[in-house]
């Protein structure tokens, strides 16, 4: 069964890709979980619109910050995490959970996908986090504190 798929699924591929899945796969976990939806002609032309509207979406957001990102260099985005006696936090950092601090304190608006972390941060202290657009890199301090 030919399938669009709406959000990267591990093993199968990305965002908007058509796929040739097999039925029962298809029918019982990807459709039902909103994963996917049958490669018809008119779900064809809606995931087409809907490419292009987040194409010209990240284009604008990645402009947006190209013209912000001196404003992030340099600063510190404080946050305040569950954490034992010895300063390892009890549940990672993950992009998803600094995209919003950093909204919040500063004002700048980003998508994760330019936030370069490579694992999750388990520990209290400062880290230096990397945001990196189109071809222009700047770091900012993220400061983990224990509650």
């Amino acid at each position: 069964m030919k399938i669009i798929l709406l959000r990267d699924v591990r093993g199968l591929g990305k965002k908007y890709d058509i796929k040739e899945a097999k039925d029962g796969h298809a029918l019982n976990l990807l459709i039902p979980q909103g994963l996917a939806v049958h490669a018809t002609g008119k779900n064809m032309k809606e995931v087409d619109i809907k490419k292009r509207t987040d194409l010209e979406h990240r284009k604008i957001q990645e402009d947006l910050l190209i013209m912000n990102l001196k404003e992030l260099s340099g600063v510190k985005i404080e946050m305040a995490e569950k954490a034992n006696e010895k300063g390892h936090l009890f549940a990672g950092i993950h992009k998803e959970q600094i995209i919003p601090e950093i909204k919040k304190q500063t004002r700048i608006d980003m998508l994760s996908e330019f936030l370069i972390l490579d694992k999750p941060i388990k520990e209290v202290g400062e880290h230096e986090i990397t945001v990196k657009v189109a071809d222009k890199t700047v770091k900012f301090k993220l400061v983990v504190k224990a509650l």
